[in-house]
């Protein structure tokens, strides 16, 4: 990953990105999972995309070193919040009304370091409510810095199981409640998007297959 960065920075059309290493499973617990990462990137348009899958070194190696590879075309639909200071979406043209089917979410927060106990405590309970939740396709919790900067990627059927998730889980609830009473994050960005191409395997299948 270190190595890519500076091919990263490089690449035309790359307008955002983000390297991201993971937690086990579907988990965004302590426990990381070192042979496991992921990139988050924004385009100016699909034929960049196209060129950097086609020509650059890193997707060769993707290509040719990894036993397992997923990735996923995302339409954004909405979002609010900073990742870095940068809105990442602030050129997008986000639709009115959200097309029906599956959709993808991306929470992430830069946590206080006087919030970090608290945080990773309150984890567990949202990690089992979030695998048992109905409508629910995949999950991986990622981030950019151990412990402080954490995401969570995840797919829905709908945004019916999503908002089931986010606004009527309580534990998801109870976690929300404290984050926004004690103010836990020093930054924090919320996305929904509309998947609409999807190549590879996530744990031996196409999530979205």
């Amino acid at each position: 990953m270190a190595f890519d960065r500076p091919i990263l920075r490089g690449t035309r059309g790359l307008r955002f990105w983000r390297l991201l290493g993971t937690g086990r499973g579907a988990s965004m617990s302590l426990g990381a999972d070192p042979r496991r990462w992921a990139l988050f990137a924004v385009w100016r348009d699909e034929h960049d995309l196209d060129a950097f899958l086609r020509d650059s070194p890193i997707a060769a190696r993707w290509r040719a070193e990894t036993t397992e590879s997923w990735q996923v075309r995302l339409a954004p639909l909405g979002s609010k919040g900073r990742w870095g200071g940068v809105d990442p979406f602030a050129e997008a043209a986000f639709p009115g009304e959200p097309p029906r089917g599956p959709l993808a979410v991306l929470t992430r927060a830069s946590i206080r370091p006087s919030r970090l106990v608290a945080f990773y405590r309150a984890v567990p309970e949202v990690d089992r409510a979030l695998r048992e939740q109905d409508g629910r396709l995949a999950s991986v919790g990622v981030g950019e810095w151990p412990l402080a900067r954490q995401a969570t990627f995840s797919l829905w059927r709908d945004a019916e199981a999503a908002d089931a998730f986010a606004y009527r889980t309580a534990a998801h609830a109870r976690v929300i409640r404290r984050v926004r009473g004690h103010d836990w994050y020093a930054e924090e960005l919320f996305a929904r998007f509309a998947p609409y191409g999807s190549e590879g395997a996530w744990d031996g299948r196409d999530p979205l297959g």
